[in-house]
């Protein structure tokens, strides 16, 4: 329902749409009919209704169904969307895009698949591409944290361990400002590039930031990690098969204790990729855009 009241709101706005699955090769070569540039944005996120199966066949198989198609059709330029998720922990802050696959979960797993494929027909010359990984992305029209927005907001939140662990996030527009700029720029085909905020925060100034956006108290509980996992564990093995989603599960707990920085000093100097909101205005202007939707 959700995104088909986006699609609905862009096409409101004058945007042409065309409906078609990354698992169809002949819808995708419908939608790049008199098309120059593809922005491949789509994927399946984590979602334990999601079988494995499918999120290969989304992300990864998805992503040469797309590159193969974009071939066909002579595409001018070629920008897929792959994730820092693809580098799982980082053991030696901050990374860069050299920094090696460590994935994590099955989506993480995917999209390195994927993302893998991309770069093959780079090697080949098949295709002009670029390739992006951005970090955590949060702005109005997000919805991956309005849980937590929420939850501080009613004074339900408590952090696991320390909150002392490392996040990097980017605001929503200076994502996609950079994001154009590897559509564009010249000299820049062939190239992947980290697309991140300027510097990492601790959970604790994000949360306390975020208390301040909601006008709540800041968060002061904190609990043990160790159990949570193992509950994440337990709720995931009993859920998964029946495909409902687990009230709790080990990728949410790894937010908590996984370091997640990286340096984005290649996309500076070769995109003038600048990240422009400061991590307080982003968060005040993604509280707003939750009220004035009634989600907070």
């Amino acid at each position: 329902m959700r995104d088909r009241q986006r699609a609905e709101e862009l096409a409101t706005q004058g945007i042409e749409l065309s409906v078609g699955d990354l698992r169809d090769p002949v819808s995708i070569d419908r939608a790049m009919e008199g098309i120059d540039i593809v922005y491949h944005l789509a994927a399946t996120f984590r979602d334990a209704s999601v079988p494995d199966k499918e999120m290969w066949a989304i992300n990864a198989q998805g992503v040469k169904n797309m590159l193969d198609a974009a071939v066909r059709a002579r595409i001018k330029r070629f920008v897929h969307c792959s994730t820092i998720g693809v580098h799982g922990d980082i053991s030696g802050p901050p990374a860069d895009e050299s920094a090696p696959y460590n994935p994590g979960d099955i989506y993480q797993e995917t999209k390195t698949a994927g993302e893998k494929i991309a770069l093959e027909y780079i090697q080949q010359g098949k295709l002009p591409i670029v390739v992006f990984r951005p970090g955590g992305i949060y702005g109005p029209g997000d919805f991956r944290f309005l849980k937590l927005f929420r939850s501080i907001k009613r004074g339900f939140f408590v952090m696991l361990g320390s909150g002392e662990v490392l996040y990097q996030l980017v605001y929503i527009d200076d994502l996609i400002d950079g994001i154009i700029k590897c559509g564009t720029l010249e000299n820049v085909v062939g190239e992947m590039y980290i697309l991140t905020g300027n510097s990492p925060i601790t959970l604790n100034r994000l949360t306390a930031s975020i208390a301040a956006a909601v006008e709540a108290p800041k968060p002061r509980w904190h609990f043990p990690i160790a159990p949570v996992y193992l509950a994440g564990y337990m709720c995931e093995l009993f859920c998964k098969p029946l495909r409902i989603e687990p009230p709790i599960y080990r990728r949410r707990v790894d937010f908590f204790r996984k370091d997640r920085v990286f340096t984005i000093a290649k996309a500076r100097q070769e995109l003038d990729f600048c990240p422009k909101v400061d991590l307080e205005t982003g968060l005040v202007r993604t509280a707003n855009w939750y009220r004035e939707h009634g989600l907070l």
